[in-house]
């Protein structure tokens, strides 16, 4: 029996128990100090047949994955995956899919990913079954209006944007600008603001709208920057509406590394990254940042079927047993109606 070592997880997160089976399992919630690492868990590590080290992103000590490489531990690093919840991870709801990755995950262009790797390897045209399940899924996921947190309710759109004239509307999608696909994808510092900025500089007759982001909107993350201060530039949100009424006739849309541009590109809109996600550099969108390993052309069909089927995996949290893609989603659906009434 493999031997599993858990590190940086938040308390809360006992489900990760469900997610590796088979194993003898060890957790270290939060932070281990370097002697506590030497000389309680080293050991214990060493002396454990078969051990792996799992940590949650990139919220760990250097000094644990330096210790993996030397000593040959396989090391594997968790993150949510695009479909989890209804309700956000600061409110402590359970995913429905989690990424495990290494060495880098998804939204770290360091380093190719598991998913940058099937992108850059797969041969999709000899799987049309895949394909087939992608475009349905994608078909499906804009049906039932579902995203990856599921909170907002649907609202009356034109109400809030007005009537659509002959300008260009573009949505600038905010994000937690501490959070580390931002630290880790973006070559460029910059936060909100600054995006809502360049939105407005290359579209000078556009009608801007800004979309914070719903865990800054909630207050269960903080902002770093006075979503107020481009109020002069942009119509800004004080609401969290949903993903499926906010790309309600838009034309563009910017983000720095946000998920939500990948949700933008497979309802055939227009998408500028000023960082670098994982559906960028594949010929999709307006990259201002490069990867010049991403070497490829996909399709959107492909990139869907690559970080929606094959890169993720996906678990019913009361039946306590591994699901596909589609039975998530219509798990999801199903979750999202009961707590919508």
């Amino acid at each position: 029996m493999c031997t599993a070592f858990v590190f940086g997880l938040s308390p809360w997160k006992t489900f990760i128990r469900y997610w590796i089976p088979h194993r003898k399992l060890y957790r270290r919630n939060r932070s281990v100090s370097w002697l506590e690492f030497r000389i309680f868990w080293v050991p214990r590590i060493l002396a454990s047949v078969s051990p792996q080290v799992y940590v949650w992103g990139y919220s760990h000590p250097a000094f644990i994955e330096h210790f993996c490489s030397r000593h040959s531990v396989p090391f594997t690093r968790i993150e949510d995956g695009f479909i989890r919840s209804v309700g956000l991870g600061a409110t402590k709801t359970p995913p429905l899919s989690l990424c495990f990755d290494s060495p880098v995950l998804y939204y770290d262009p360091a380093a190719p990913s598991g998913l940058e790797r099937i992108l850059l390897t797969y041969d999709f045209s000899a799987d049309p079954k895949l394909l087939c399940r992608a475009r349905a899924g994608m078909d499906l996921l804009i049906g039932t209006r579902l995203s990856k947190y599921n909170i907002s309710r649907d609202v009356d759109i034109q109400r809030i944007y007005g009537p659509k004239d002959d300008r260009k509307r573009i949505l600038v999608i905010g994000q937690v600008e501490d959070d580390m696909s931002i630290l880790k994808g973006c070559e460029r510092r910059m936060d909100n603001n600054d995006l809502v900025r360049i939105a407005a500089q290359e579209n000078p007759d556009a009608h801007i709208i800004y979309k914070p982001h719903p865990e800054v909107l909630h207050g269960t993350r903080p902002a770093k920057s006075r979503p107020e201060a481009v109020k002069s530039i942009a119509q800004v949100l004080d609401q969290d509406i949903s993903l499926a009424d906010a790309f309600e006739t838009i034309d563009h849309v910017y983000t720095m590394t946000s998920l939500s541009g990948f949700e933008a590109l497979i309802r055939g809109i227009k998408v500028t990254c000023l960082g670098m996600p994982f559906y960028a550099g594949w010929g999709l969108t307006d990259d201002r940042q490069e990867c010049p390993r991403r070497s490829v052309k996909r399709t959107v069909e492909e990139v869907f079927a690559a970080a929606y089927i094959l890169y993720p995996k996906y678990f019913h949290p009361k039946l306590n047993k591994m699901i596909t893609f589609e039975e998530a989603l219509k798990l999801l659906h199903s979750m999202k109606r009961t707590a919508t009434g």
